[in-house]
């Protein structure tokens, strides 16, 4: 997935200072923090959730979580985004247990608007996307978690060893395994 400049955080933004005076009860603070980080929490979700109904609600379950805990949240080394990731985390794999059914069909112009395609092309894209999303179904837990803040987030390598809790080679061999599964899984099917 590409990552456009609208995405992701303002050069200059400074999160430390940000996160501080959001603590403090600055709305206009955590007006920022909401900016900054929706964006990206919904495309993680959409991507796991595969629902945008469900990713909406769900989104705003994680930053009312996010408010309601913002007064315990501490730098220690790891940046803020890294714990925004887990709570997200941490709310989708609860809204999936809550649910009966996982990974609802998406339209497509909801994932990737694209006005100028023609039907043909869109027809093809969304079984492309349909496929891997099955395909992706069945991977094991913690490639599927990295195929998601990846590619459906956005986040970089870093990033998601943060949220994950994990080391970047971790991730790196995660990614590269479940990619290379998809591929053949893909290719056979």
């Amino acid at each position: 997935m590409v990552n456009h400049p609208v995405d992701e955080l303002a050069p200059g933004f400074d999160e430390q200072a940000v996160v501080t005076a959001a603590q403090r009860g600055d709305q206009g603070a955590l007006g920022s923090l909401y900016e900054a980080f929706f964006p990206r929490v919904y495309r993680y979700v959409v991507t796991r959730l595969g629902n945008s109904e469900d990713a909406e609600d769900v989104t705003e379950e994680i930053f009312l979580r996010i408010i309601d805990n913002l007064g315990g949240f501490e730098f220690r080394g790891l940046p803020f985004g890294a714990w925004v990731f887990r709570i997200a985390r941490n709310e989708v794999v609860s809204h999936v247990r809550r649910q009966k059914s996982r990974f609802a069909s998406t339209p497509l112009d909801e994932l990737i608007p694209d006005t100028n395609a023609d039907h043909v092309t869109q027809i093809e894209t969304q079984f492309t996307i349909a496929v891997v999303r099955q395909a992706a179904e069945k991977l094991p837990e913690a490639q599927r978690q990295v195929i998601a803040l990846r590619f459906g987030a956005g986040l970089s390598v870093a990033e998601t060893a943060q949220a994950l809790k994990k080391t970047e080679n971790n991730v790196k061999v995660l990614q590269h395994k479940a990619i290379a599964k998809l591929q053949q899984m893909v290719r056979r099917d």
